[in-house]
């Protein structure tokens, strides 16, 4: 199949069938998506199949198709005589209108129907928002209604859209005049970034839905004590608008393999995983799961590891490092405007990215491929200056041409994925204790996974984390908000950065998901539009077809 020839989808239904999903399980949306009830997971009747994580080295602006990889290497597994399944996030719209266009793949490795997948989907991303905006309303009625012990100079509970718009991040409220509101500042995050998004993605089932909705610190009291979610009375009332939202959604690849996209939390001001039940509900239904962590292995990785494996109880058998050839160039020195000239040297010089994360992975105690998206531009020299460099650390590698090639593309990498996995099971080692000091966490993550000679935690943070230890959540994991371009905290900062100390200017506590959020570097939760957003080159034609959403 040609990366740009037409495909026919399969029913829903059929896909669903080679899963041995009951019908009576199944809510279809339309012919080619649906939703898949809970009570599936139950009645797989078989032991959960392998887990295997898709990461990647620090990207380029544009991206280094992750997302492609992971379908191809479903697909491949597929050609190989494996049933598998994916598990991935759904797009953000902001992303989508904004810098990066679509994400459901590429070419012949590509999850469908794409147009719809990266817009509004079954709807969970609306409901996400309504959510996080209803308990918002809920906040600022209490207020006006004087009903609340809440302190209007304390409330941490902002609003959310899908949508980047920096007006947004810091806006003023409430004004207007009598009855219309308390005044106060306050502002908007990005729904990716929503604590609601995560508490979908890590809850388990309804009532821990519920009970983590019920945990949301939205502010403070005038003497200075936590004011939850529970006690402003609509938790209830998000429940249910969440109720259809947390069953998983079932599409296909080009190639007809199944894929559960569900949740979509970024990576860099989040945790970066799509949902637990999404990739529950594919580990109970194929013998290999798919799935990926945003961005680099330094974000994406390191949380899919310490917070999402550490919350579920899961346990990856391997893990695949996504490097590309224009990435190692850019690290090793070359220009974002000659990344597709021919430059082993180059190349050669960016091994110290793949290198930082190859070490980083090792953490974990998971077996470890790296694969290598395959570009026109990459040259065989190239190639094999990657190949030869994964040999001697004694790493399988494989160059995967899943955007022109689809599954058959990926085969050579699902081979030796599975090769790998063929070892007995171990436990993944955390990278920290729970019950460490946070201070300790946040240093053991910048030395291991950044590479940072130490952590400079800013005097707002330090007084945070004093009071969110005096409170109970000492005992939490930390997610961090970091730059996605830097194994740094400086995104201009190429390579493997050395000689550099990771600042900490501010946290949050998300008690809800569960984590303390460590904001580092100029890291904001309502990303902006580019100066040419994408949303400029999408149109619908004559005939009603979306066209110009890559």
């Amino acid at each position: 199949m040609s990366s740009n020839e037409a495909v026919t989808l399969r029913p829903i239904t059929a896909i669903a069938s080679d899963l041995e999903i009951a019908p009576e399980h199944l809510e279809p949306y339309g012919r080619d998506k649906a939703k898949v009830r809970l009570e599936a997971l139950s009645a797989a009747g078989r032991p959960p199949g392998k887990l295997i994580l898709v990461s990647a080295i620090t990207p380029t602006p544009a991206g280094e198709g992750k997302t492609t990889v992971s379908i191809g290497l479903a697909q491949g597994l597929r050609v190989i005589g494996k049933r598998s399944a994916l598990a991935l996030r759904q797009p953000s719209m902001g992303p989508v209108f904004g810098r990066k266009g679509g994400a459901t793949g590429g070419g012949a490795s590509r999850v469908e129907p794409s147009n719809a997948i990266n817009l509004q989907f079954t709807g969970d991303f609306h409901a996400i928002t309504a959510a996080h905006n209803l308990l918002a309303a809920a906040i600022d009625n209490r207020l006006h209604f004087e009903d609340t012990r809440l302190d209007p100079r304390h409330v941490l509970w902002k609003r959310a859209l899908d949508m980047n718009d920096r007006a947004l991040r810091h806006i003023v409220l409430g004004l207007g005049g009598s009855g219309q509101g308390v005044p106060r500042e306050s502002g908007f995050d990005i729904t990716a970034a929503s604590e609601v998004m995560a508490i979908l993605c890590l809850a388990d089932s309804p009532a821990d839905l519920r009970a983590r909705l019920d945990r949301i610190l939205v502010g403070y009291d005038s003497e200075g004590k936590p004011v939850l979610a529970g006690e402003i009375g609509v938790t209830g009332s998000l429940a249910a608008i969440l109720s259809e939202a947390l069953l998983p959604n079932l599409v296909q690849t080009r190639e007809g393999t199944p894929a559960f996209i569900h949740g979509g939390p970024f990576a860099n001001i989040a945790h970066g995983c799509n949902s637990v039940l999404a990739t529950r509900m594919a580990l109970a239904h194929a013998d290999y799961t798919v799935t990926e962590a945003g961005f680099a292995f330094d974000l994406g990785g390191e949380k899919f590891f310490d917070l999402k494996c550490r919350s579920a109880g899961l346990n990856p058998s391997a893990v695949v490092i996504v490097a590309t050839i224009r990435a190692l160039k850019m690290h090793g020195g070359a220009g974002l405007d000659s990344l597709t000239e021919p430059d082993p040297g180059a190349v050669e010089r960016g091994l110290e990215n793949l290198a930082a994360h190859l070490d980083s992975a090792a953490h974990f105690g998971k077996p470890t491929v790296v694969a290598i998206n395959q570009f026109a531009s990459d040259t065989h020299d190239e190639l094999e200056v990657v190949h030869g460099y994964c040999k001697g650390r004694g790493i399988p590698s494989a160059t995967a041409n899943v955007f022109g090639a689809g599954g058959a593309g990926a085969a050579a990498l699902a081979e030796k994925v599975v090769a790998e996995i063929g070892g007995p099971e171990t436990p993944y080692q955390p990278l920290y204790a729970l019950d460490w000091p946070v201070e300790q966490k946040i240093e053991t993550i910048a030395r291991v996974m950044y590479g940072a000679d130490g952590v400079n935690i800013l005097p707002t943070a330090a007084a945070k984390f004093r009071k969110a230890r005096r409170l109970g959540y000492g005992s939490l994991p930390v997610c961090m908000a970091k730059t996605q371009d830097s194994l740094s905290d400086n995104p201009k900062l190429r390579g493997r950065p050395k000689g550099w100390t990771l600042t900490v200017r501010d946290v949050e506590i998300a008690a809800g998901a569960g984590f303390l959020v460590a904001l580092t570097g100029d890291i904001v939760r309502m990303p902006g539009l580019p100066e040419r957003p994408a949303a400029e080159r999408i149109d619908v034609d004559a005939e009603g077809r979306i066209v110009g959403l890559k």
